[in-house]
């Protein structure tokens, strides 16, 4: 399990009740954006070689990391249709700034797991 922040228009990412981004909000940011590809599934290889793949219709990849050796492919946004909200896996400072980015175009905020704010 790892540490989630989430770009949500809630109050608070774990409020039931709140503005919720569409699907098609979502979907037109990434088609704005030449560093995102909207894959719908994220895969990594692993230590022995093989590769581990999850497919999710929300799944679209950053493809422009400063870091490329380590991240190229690998910065994956996930768009939660049910709670209308997008959330990265324990984010560095470069994918921080770039969901405050794409928060800002959704009208939205970035907010960790434990509540706090990103700007």
């Amino acid at each position: 399990m790892g540490y989630d922040v989430h770009i949500t228009r809630r109050d608070e990412w774990w409020d039931d009740d709140g503005p919720r981004i569409s699907p098609e909000e979502w979907l037109a940011v990434v088609d704005a954006d030449p560093d995102l590809r909207h894959d719908g599934f994220a895969e990594t290889p692993t230590p022995d070689g093989s590769t581990i793949r999850v497919e999710h219709p929300g799944l679209t990849v950053w493809t422009a990391h400063p870091d490329q050796a380590n991240f190229s492919d690998r910065v994956w946004l996930s768009f939660h249709e049910d709670d209308g909200e997008i959330v990265v896996k324990a984010p560095d400072d470069h994918v921080l700034a770039k969901m405050a980015e794409i928060a800002a175009q959704l009208d939205a905020n970035v907010q960790g797991d434990e509540g706090e704010r990103y700007d």
